[in-house]
């Protein structure tokens, strides 16, 4: 994956909206169960350095989108952590003015698509609540159909 790019100033506010550390990113990013216990996360700045082995593609990509997309995270960097499962990876987008899952379903996936909204919603739980609560700047994941 590498270096991935994000709004810092679009982000979600962690814990009250203090500066981002690692601790209190590695705790957020735990518990939404993904199984990220054989990641660590670093700070450097504005940004953040993930660190060594997540059991899929997939678990990576979010775990990716839930440390870049808090207030004051530009980058994530990817270059250290060891896939078990490697597998494609996803698109990613970044939420602007007047996006809905369902406009993303008809760009990515193409014209009368707007129904597959649901499969881009479930790539970006449980990060994602509600399918309507998407934000400017917001990155998500965009799988391929299958």
């Amino acid at each position: 994956m590498g270096l991935i790019s994000f709004f810092k100033e679009a982000g979600e506010k962690i814990f009250g909206g203090g500066k981002a550390n690692a601790e209190d990113l590695k705790k957020n990013l735990d518990e939404l169960g993904l199984d990220t216990k054989d990641l660590q996360v670093e700070v450097e700045g504005d940004q953040v350095v993930l660190k060594g082995t997540a059991k899929d593609q997939e678990t990576l990509e979010k775990a990716v989108l839930q440390v870049g997309n808090k207030a004051g995270i530009a980058t994530v960097k990817t270059d250290d952590v060891k896939i078990e499962q490697p597998a494609d990876e996803c698109q990613y987008h970044t939420v602007g003015r007047g996006d809905s899952l369902w406009k993303l379903a008809e760009k990515y996936y193409g014209k009368g698509k707007g129904p597959k909204y649901t499969v881009i919603f479930e790539a970006n739980k449980p990060m994602l609540k509600d399918p309507d609560k998407i934000y400017d700047g917001q990155v998500l994941r965009i799988p391929p159909l299958k």
